[in-house]
């Protein structure tokens, strides 16, 4: 590290640079204009000005009917196909350019060079290691993952993941600045392949692909199954909480020691944990941290009244 960083302070941050004109690029822009900020939107060809318009002008209407931040509009949107333009005087940049490291390499690399060392660069990849993105840089310390989910503009969730040469007060700065702008981060304690929401949307996935491959199930009933099952549940508690509440008072716990041994059932094609008491402890601490002083009574009134209010959401929908 070259430079030791002075960084703006995350809610003093105005000015916002988003990188790419694609659904994540076009979401984040839509994001930060819902909440105030001036963005300027790069783009690799001008002919793609107005699918991305398009873009934010249908994410703006989801955004209006949950409320705009004072100083709102899309008229704090600018677009250019001059990348020079697009990060003079930003005070934070969001890349979403392909999912391609060459490219994202070659990107990082000239953006090292265009901005000062202190201007903090999250790229949006959804897998691409941090560490190899920013190796070509001179200034690694201030670039870092922030993936989100898609649409960025509705779900909260940002991945924040370290490279090896990114500093501690780089990560710190935009867990700061997410929350400012109205995101859920998630620090990933180190780098892993896929991160960890995608991972686990993955595995949904391939099991999905196999049930079809195999005349299983239709794409429909497996997307009927989700909407009307353990999809409401996850939007309130996610799968471990989901489980230890699904454990009765014994929580976790019994529901590993009645339900442990199906994990090697020929359920699914894919390969099933071992599990071990380290692992069985570690799920069940787990759970009793994330319920606090909750017991299971009031969780499971929780629960409920979140799936209430989700099933008249979605008959609102109709």
């Amino acid at each position: 590290m070259t430079e030791k960083l002075d960084l703006i302070a995350p809610q003093d941050v105005r000015r916002i640079a988003c990188i790419g004109a694609g659904p994540i690029g076009a979401g984040w822009a839509a994001s930060f204009l819902a909440r105030g900020y001036h963005v300027t939107a790069y783009l690799h060809e001008p002919a793609e000005e107005s699918s991305l318009r398009a873009l934010i002008d249908n994410a703006w209407i989801s955004l209006e009917s949950l409320g705009l931040s004072e100083g709102a509009s899309l008229d704090n949107l600018q677009c250019t196909n001059d990348l020079a333009a697009a990060v003079a005087n930003i005070d934070f940049i969001q890349e979403s350019a392909p999912e391609n490291l060459e490219i994202k390499q070659a990107l990082f690399a000239r953006l090292d060079e265009l901005t000062a060392p202190n201007v903090i660069i999250a790229s949006s990849t959804s897998g691409l290691p941090m560490t190899e993105i920013q190796a070509v840089c001179t200034n690694p310390q201030r670039m870092v993952v922030g993936h989100p989910f898609n649409p960025p503009y509705l779900l909260p969730l940002v991945e924040i993941v370290k490279g090896v040469n990114t500093a501690p007060e780089t990560v710190q700065w935009l867990v700061d600045f997410y929350k400012s702008a109205g995101k859920a981060p998630l620090v990933l304690s180190r780098e892993i392949p896929g991160f960890i929401a995608t991972r686990l949307q993955e595995a949904i996935w391939r099991e999905a692909l196999h049930m079809v491959a195999n005349d299983e199930a239709t794409v429909e009933e497996i997307d009927f199954a989700i909407v009307n099952g353990p999809g409401p549940r996850w939007a309130l508690m996610g799968p471990c909480m989901t489980f230890h509440i699904g454990g009765g008072e014994g929580g976790m716990a019994s529901n590993l020691d009645q339900f442990g041994p199906a994990l090697k059932l020929p359920w699914t094609r894919l390969e099933a944990p071992e599990l071990t008491p380290e692992l069985r402890q570690r799920m069940v601490e787990g759970c009793r941290r994330e319920a606090g002083d909750r017991d299971y009574t009031t969780l499971n009134r929780e629960r409920d009244l979140g799936l209430v209010a989700i099933t008249k959401a979605l008959k609102t929908r109709a």
